[in-house]
């Protein structure tokens, strides 16, 4: 019982700590005037033109970017989770990458391409509405085609195959059998690509400039450039309220289960052909912007040349080691964090009250996913300043900071998989006498090791990448690679820039290198 207590208590207050505390203290900056809360400031803030315009571009934004990928990546689900074909699992790895780039590389590989001199250059889309949602689609056609094709994956097909046995068409079978049992997942996957759409951070504060601003980038320019915490903590507020709906509508979309794996992959035929030329052309559009950030790395003064990646001397080699070390140390702290969070909300709980629990449990650590990393970075700068917590010249801060980002997403992937683990084997383990912890190394652990892998594979490349907080937490003298590529852009001068899109280049291999690994875990596991 106590050491249960204390499994419980340990995520807890470091949820405590390094989230509550910091998001209320930049609440009690904005909102606190004079020894009590006033809430005046909500009503100067919503009825500013600007402040207005910015929530308007971000709804508008984020519904635009949802809907077309949820366009895309339902197909794309289906041909990468639902057909047998040689290179499957390198299109899945590609199709995963995006989402765990960093934003810094995928704001300037989207430059790249629609700048004047660019591939696309001739669209004019450069710093245009049109290229921010793009860039999100990127970032979330991933997000839909896991989140679906997973539930496509496990669902039963024998409802489908009965259909097209009595004669229906696979347009007919797909509009009244197979789309209605993928609803939930669909829903949950909308609801949590408009979530990251609307808290996009990195992408937004690259490719809009000073025209387009959405509620996360409104509220680092709020907090860095005019110290007006008053209107950043009634964005951090509204945002809030709009991230824990969202979060239960997901986690009610995701609650009704499907049927187990029955259904097994096929061989495309020639009624798959839409679904597989939109995969490809989805896969092509996904390449376009890292195949030309490799290529324009290479380019200087119209010339091929190398001089970009000879010019990556010991600055980049030091803010490369420091991503390494700092998300190497976040990777820890969040799967050791998500590890517990999971075990302790998938255990059977035999009353109601103690389930309610749970789920509160699980969805109280899924709040870092929509809560802006730029309100969390600088809380922590006004929060965590003074003893016992004084930690705000520590390098500890931005490893604790992408802790928090990666967390959420150990915990979505160790939780269906710690369900899944049959009960009768830990009431068997438990009944020869073995103790809690020893049933959880033998009979869980053993069994849930792959997504174990997964989710340290997901929680370094998105600690590797994080840019929001870091921006904010990491030191002049020791910056990451993401935030010296970012200070490398505003620099002038071509050989900054090449610099910057080289560093790019060797950010994003590593990324891809370890989503490779990733996927090559998840698809050689074993057969159903």
């Amino acid at each position: 019982m106590l050491a249960g207590s204390a499994l419980v208590l340990i995520p807890l207050a470091v949820l405590a700590i390094f989230f509550l505390l910091p998001l209320g203290g930049m609440l009690k900056h904005g909102l606190w005037q004079d020894g009590h809360v006033d809430f005046s400031a909500i009503s100067d803030v919503l009825t500013r033109r600007r402040e207005r315009r910015v929530l308007w571009f971000t709804l508008w934004s984020s519904t635009v970017a949802t809907a077309l990928t949820l366009l895309l990546g339902v197909p794309v689900a289906y041909v990468l989770y639902r057909l047998r074909f040689p290179g499957r699992a390198a299109l899945r790895a590609i199709v995963a990458i995006p989402f765990v780039l960093p934003t810094v590389v995928v704001g300037v590989a989207f430059r790249s391409l629609l700048a004047t001199n660019g591939p696309l250059g001739g669209l004019g889309l450069d710093g245009s509405a049109a290229a921010i949602v793009a860039a999100l689609v990127f970032f979330n056609v991933s997000v839909v085609a896991r989140t679906v094709g997973t539930a496509w994956e496990a669902l039963d097909g024998h409802p489908a195959e009965v259909a097209e046995g009595l004669g229906a068409r696979p347009a007919y079978v797909l509009r009244t059998v197979t789309l209605p049992m993928l609803r939930p997942a669909i829903a949950s996957a909308a609801t949590v690509v408009f979530l990251f759409c609307a808290t996009a951070f990195g992408v937004v504060l690259t490719l809009g400039g000073l025209h387009y601003a959405t509620v996360e980038t409104e509220i680092y320019l709020l907090t860095t450039q005019f110290l007006d915490l008053r209107a950043a903590a009634v964005l951090s507020l509204l945002q809030l309220a709009v991230v824990l709906v969202l979060l239960l509508i997901a986690a009610r979309a995701g609650s009704v289960a499907t049927s187990r794996a029955v259904a097994r992959t096929r061989s495309p035929r020639r009624q798959d052909l839409p679904s597989l030329v939109t995969c490809g052309l989805v896969v092509a559009a996904l390449l376009a912007p890292l195949v030309t950030l490799s290529v324009r790395s290479l380019r200087a003064r119209g010339q091929w040349s190398l001089a970009g990646y000879r010019s990556l001397g010991t600055e980049v080699a030091t803010a490369l080691r420091n991503s390494l070390v700092t998300a190497g140390g976040a990777t820890v702290l969040a799967v050791a964090l998500g590890a517990v969070v999971a075990v302790l909300v998938t255990r059977r709980a035999p009353r109601r009250r103690l389930r309610q629990a749970q789920r509160l449990f699980d969805g109280a650590f899924m709040l870092p996913l929509g809560v802006s990393a730029v309100t969390i970075g600088f809380g922590f700068l006004i929060t965590l300043d003074s003893a016992p917590l004084d930690l705000r010249s520590s390098p500890a801060l931005v490893i604790i900071a992408q802790a928090l980002v990666g967390l959420p997403l150990v915990v979505r992937i160790l939780v269906p998989a710690l369900r899944g683990v049959d009960e009768h084997l830990r009431e068997s383990a438990a009944g020869l006498g073995a103790p809690p912890w020893r049933v959880l190394a033998t009979v869980d652990l053993p069994l849930v090791a792959r997504p174990l892998l997964v989710a340290v594979g997901f929680a370094f490349a998105v600690a590797i990448g994080e840019f929001g907080a870091t921006s904010f937490l990491a030191r002049p003298d020791r910056p990451t690679l993401p935030v010296l590529i970012y200070r490398l852009i505003g620099r002038p001068g071509i050989e900054n820039f090449q610099m910057a899109l080289a560093a790019s280049v060797v950010l994003a291999l590593i990324t891809a290198a370890v989503m490779g690994l990733v996927e090559g875990l998840r698809i050689s596991g074993p057969k159903r």
